[in-house]
């Protein structure tokens, strides 16, 4: 099973980015950064002045009603995509013939609670093992 960059969005800009874009993703665990988010940081992290400020206030505190509003469908893309990366993740762990029962104690969780939120993406229907 390949996990790919096919599809997915810079989780600070939400611009879509991976193969057939002009914006080249990296990252991983899900997260995933653009070239421009990585670029700004960087020039936040290394100007004094700019750290401050950015450590000052969290961006909603300086944000409108609209612009809140506005970034909302950007959140919850970024977490319908990390939650995607979670099943691909188990889908790959299934693939290399790990239990139910070892990605129930990865989780915290018993082998029947994992299957039952991530069964229903993967190839394998069988709560074997």
């Amino acid at each position: 099973m390949a996990i790919t960059r096919e599809g997915r969005i810079c989780s600070f800009c939400g611009e879509p980015g991976g193969p057939g874009t002009d914006l080249r993703l990296i990252g991983g665990l899900g997260a995933q950064v653009c070239e421009r988010c990585v670029d700004d940081f960087h020039g936040i992290l290394h100007d004094e002045a700019t750290y401050a400020e950015a450590r000052g206030s969290f961006p909603w505190e300086r944000m409108d009603d609209a612009e809140l509003l506005a970034t909302l469908p950007q959140i919850l893309a970024s977490a319908e995509q990390n939650t995607a990366f979670a099943h691909e993740w188990v889908d790959l762990l299934r693939s290399r013939n790990i239990s139910w029962a070892e990605i129930g104690r990865a989780l915290g969780v018993s082998r029947q609670a994992a299957w039952e939120r991530f069964s229903r993406r993967s190839p394998d229907k069988g709560a074997t093992a």
